[in-house]
């Protein structure tokens, strides 16, 4: 198999960690998307989004896609519908920092009024809440896809400067934990 991102990249850092968490042996191919390697990314997806996997004729897009596709191959539990909907929350958060900080550096102040804005970080609140609430439940407490998820859109927003913990003393607690994880350390941002 080989994955194709970028190494900065959640969505990316979600499938490494699960390649890395079910043992299985892949080649990762780091882009600079928005830079040099912008011709290999249009040449890879026509969505222009990472990751990327190819195993053998396969060729998949879209991180929540090719979680699926690894489930079905090697045989990992499918989502149910309540955590389908917690993933969805994941993503509600870290899809909103994204666009707060590709806003930033296009050179727009994201703090101004502005309704785009304004309910992106109304969305990362109202799904902070919910998620707070989810690790306090303790549902996060197995290392599967959706800590995983969880973890690296955490740990995005810290790298990015584009979230603040303050108000979720169990996420930073929980986020604290993980990141103390062997694996979780060849995948960091901050070492590429």
């Amino acid at each position: 198999m080989k994955l194709i991102g970028s190494a900065a990249s959640p969505y990316v850092r979600r499938i490494r960690l699960l390649l890395a968490a079910t043992g299985q042996a892949y080649e990762f191919v780091d882009l600079n998307i928005y830079g040099e390697d912008r011709d290999e990314l249009r040449k890879q997806n026509p969505a222009l989004k990472i990751p990327v996997l190819h195993d053998g004729d396969e060729v998949i897009y879209d991180s929540r896609v090719i979680f699926r596709y690894l489930a079905e191959k090697l045989g990992l539990p499918a989502l149910s519908w309540k955590e389908e909907n917690q993933l969805t929350v994941i993503d509600a958060v870290n899809d909103s920092m994204v666009t707060l900080l590709l806003s930033q550096r296009s050179g727009l102040d994201t703090n101004e009024d502005i309704l785009l804005f304004n309910l992106q970080k109304e969305r990362v609140t109202l799904s902070l809440q919910a998620l707070e609430g989810l690790v306090q439940d303790g549902l996060f407490k197995q290392w599967d896809y959706r800590a995983i998820c969880l973890f690296t859109a955490l740990d995005w927003g810290l790298f990015r400067d584009t979230l603040v913990l303050e108000d979720t003393p169990a996420l930073v607690s929980w986020l604290v934990e993980q990141q103390e994880r062997p694996d979780v350390i060849p995948t960091d941002p901050r070492l590429a």
